[in-house]
């Protein structure tokens, strides 16, 4: 079938049209150059001057995974309240409706992986992918602190990735979760671990280089240490800086950028992060902005959560231990904009994004749910876009936190171009997917398209059309009733499988169970986990598999 999009406004930074109003061509669920003036259209669909962007790509939101449905069970809808994490279903239909196509789950376990893809097949209307966890495994601790060798750290990265499917390896609080089961409440980055004597900083500089040899496109993607305490951004710099030039991906950096000067002890110090990030090109960086209001934080970050949990809001709360993988823990949380580190929070976050001048190497998340919902990334996309409705938001924060914030002297404004930028190409280029982010030519069709309002937060909030590989998921700002089959996203590493036999032991001693138990084989994930769901046929992109996407 041959559809035309016919009177497109094209926002794309790598289109030869940007800017211009065109049509695009749509075959077999891909975008094609003009068809031959004598080939018949089989459907013409008028978008009359709509902003036309790539379908969007959310590099890091919480959408599946054994957290996410603690966070599910503390926090359901009550009262009429919705709640704070939604189930799968409604939480595809709420991405399409916002024009995102492409989610990726940052934080998967390699014991978990299969109830995580579970999960993300069962959420409509998105590709998705996920990041498996490592830097706490009890078995990586033991073989750094013995100087494992470089091809034998590969071969456990490569397998992990590869045993769960997953499309970029996660640090979360290097060292440090399984630190505070030996009673450490925190670990700095140049710090011993208690049990195993390897440092924070030695787990990421290894990690790093070993994603690199393995050909990982993402860099490491890393949740640095001392998670939301105040002088925290020591920790950050000291995190970037630890890794000896290997690229590296500071995710919600924004929980990560306090200073220790300021009211209660507690100051922004987005301005010496972004220095850092502006000046040091192996760098990026995702903000996990805050907006105001009742949400929950999850995160394997069992010590910082332990540490939150006097924060619990309402006053529940779960933190556990995760098979000597990583930690669990889930605080409810309510933002409030009349308290000063909240409002510090929610300063700290634009700050960055707005300091930051590479819009390639900075990433709107909201850390959902943790900062705050997905669905607020078009009031923030406001926010960046319209400095004087910046200016008004900042009139009704803590006082304190505004008179000192540098949002006053900003005067920067996002462009639509940087727009898609953010939300489309960059995401797609950093984690090496080199068949969407684009409306080019031989990209998948996936495609957004607004109507222009009053003001960008109107605009954005619910996309005219949204097309996933050619097939329409929403028309007239209405879901359609035909969802189409999805595609799990992974990337391929090289790595020896001959050398597993060095880990198949030390997995075994600590999980009592073999490694082969771990690992999903193609077969299962096809059969038995990615199965088209939703309402209607699976539809296939050319040239790609509806089970499975390897990218790179």
């Amino acid at each position: 079938m041959l559809t035309e999009l016919k009177n497109a406004t094209i926002v794309d930074p790598l289109h030869a049209r940007r800017g211009q109003r065109a049509s695009l061509f749509i075959r077999d669920g891909v975008f094609i150059e003009r068809p031959a003036a004598e080939e018949c259209v089989d459907e013409i669909i008028d978008l009359d001057g709509g902003l036309c962007l790539a379908g969007g790509i959310d590099i890091h939101t919480h959408i599946g995974g054994g957290k996410v449905n603690l966070a599910r069970l503390l926090m359901p809808a009550t009262n009429g309240r919705p709640p704070a994490v939604w189930p799968t279903g409604r939480t595809g239909e709420l991405y399409n409706l916002m024009g995102y196509t492409t989610c990726f789950e940052p934080a998967m376990l390699l014991s978990g992986a299969r109830h995580t893809h579970l999960e993300l097949a069962d959420t409509p209307g998105l590709d998705a992918g996920a990041y498996v966890v490592m830097g706490n495994d009890d078995w990586l601790l033991q073989a750094l602190a013995r100087g494992v060798e470089d091809p034998l750290l590969d071969c456990l990265v490569g397998w992990s990735l590869s045993a769960s499917h997953a499309m970029a390896v996660k640090v979360v609080n290097a060292g440090g979760i399984d630190a505070f089961k030996f009673g450490q409440r925190a670990l700095d980055v140049d710090q011993p671990h208690r049990q195993w004597g390897v440092t924070p900083g030695e787990v990421l500089r290894r990690l790093a280089a070993a994603v690199r040899r393995v050909g990982i496109v993402h860099p490491l993607h890393v949740h640095a240490s001392n998670l939301g305490m105040p002088g925290n951004v020591s920790a950050a710099l000291a995190t970037l800086q630890a890794v000896d030039g290997e690229r590296i991906h500071l995710t919600h950096a924004q929980f990560n950028a306090y200073s220790a000067e300021g009211p209660y002890g507690m100051g922004s110090g987005a301005e010496a992060l972004a220095r850092y990030v502006n000046s040091h090109d192996n760098v990026s960086l995702d903000v996990g902005q805050i907006v105001f209001g009742q949400t929950v934080t999850i995160s394997a970050d069992a010590a910082a959560q332990y540490r939150n949990s006097r924060y619990a809001r309402p006053k529940r709360w779960i933190v556990g231990d995760i098979e000597c993988q990583a930690g669990c823990g889930v605080v409810p949380m309510r933002y409030e904009d009349s308290q000063y580190v909240h409002s510090l929070q929610w300063t700290i976050g634009l700050e960055l994004m707005l300091l930051i001048e590479d819009p390639w190497r900075v990433f709107l998340t909201t850390d959902h749910p943790n900062g705050g919902p997905f669905t607020s990334y078009p009031h923030l996309l406001r926010l960046l876009m319209d400095r004087s409705y910046r200016q008004s938001m900042l009139e009704t924060i803590h006082p304190q936190a505004a008179q000192r914030s540098l949002l006053r002297e900003l005067t920067r404004e996002y462009t639509l171009e940087e727009v898609a930028i953010l939300t489309r190409a960059a995401p797609a280029r950093i984690l090496g997917l080199r068949d969407r982010g684009s409306l080019r030519p031989g990209m998948v069709a996936d495609v957004a398209v607004y109507r222009q309002q009053g003001d960008w937060q109107s605009t954005f909030e619910r996309a005219a059309w949204v097309f996933k590989s050619g097939q329409c998921l929403v028309s007239d700002g209405e879901l359609q009733a035909n969802h189409c089959g999805c595609q799990t996203l992974a990337a391929a590493a090289q790595f020896d499988a001959q050398r597993l036999d060095y880990w198949a032991e030390p997995i075994a001693q600590t999980l009592r169970l073999p490694h082969t138990a771990l690992a999903i084989s193609p077969q299962e994930l096809a059969d038995g986990i990615r199965r088209p769901l939703g309402r209607g046929a699976p539809h296939t992109p050319h040239g790609a598999s509806a089970e499975r996407s390897h990218v790179d």
